[in-house]
């Protein structure tokens, strides 16, 4: 039998006092380490079967893309789309249209994955399936193709759309919407 594969647990932090466009930034930071951890779960159970390690990572990137995720598309959903599409750039608005899709589509996938890792972490599945594991990896890739877009284009643009004011709407709005201050 080899060794397990340490699967690093990270529990997301909070989101602190940091400007919108950081806070942003470290939720993207926060959702790709839980990608990351998504691909070692998958490898360690394909070698080790749900296990306990297994198991607690199930439940961590449960916890985060049911907590964190939700909260971090709604911010984008009220201040970046919304900038992009008052940019007057067709392309722009064209690109704040597909990220909303990809959200509902993000929705969807995330609850065809919530079900396996939460199987997993009952210990009611030992091992994923070529479609199981299916599910999982398209999540996967979507979620990573969306944070790209986000980073290389959305989050730049908004930047400069949002004039000061907005941007400290944004600011309190996503503070407030958590409880902080």
């Amino acid at each position: 039998m080899s060794p397990a594969i340490p699967l690093q647990r990270l529990a997301p932090g909070p989101a602190g006092d940091e400007q919108p466009f950081e806070m942003l930034d470290a939720c993207h930071d926060r959702m790709q380490r839980m990608l990351a951890l998504l691909a070692r779960l998958r490898a360690h159970v394909a070698a080790h079967g749900a296990d306990t390690q297994a198991r607690e990572a199930a439940r961590d990137v449960q916890r985060y893309f049911d907590l964190a995720a939700p909260q971090h598309h709604l911010d984008e959903e009220r201040h970046v789309l919304p900038a992009l599409r008052a940019s007057g750039d067709p392309g722009l608005a064209a690109l704040a249209d597909r990220l909303s899709s990809d959200h509902r589509r993000m929705e969807a996938g995330w609850a065809a994955a919530r079900v396996l890792l939460a199987a997993l972490e009952a210990g009611s599945l030992d091992r994923l399936d070529a479609a199981q594991e299916a599910v999982l990896q398209d999540f996967a890739d979507l979620s990573t193709a969306h944070l790209a877009a986000e980073e290389s284009v959305a989050f730049p643009a908004a930047r400069c759309v949002l004039d000061a004011a907005a941007t400290a709407a944004m600011a309190a709005d996503m503070r407030a919407r958590r409880g902080l201050r």
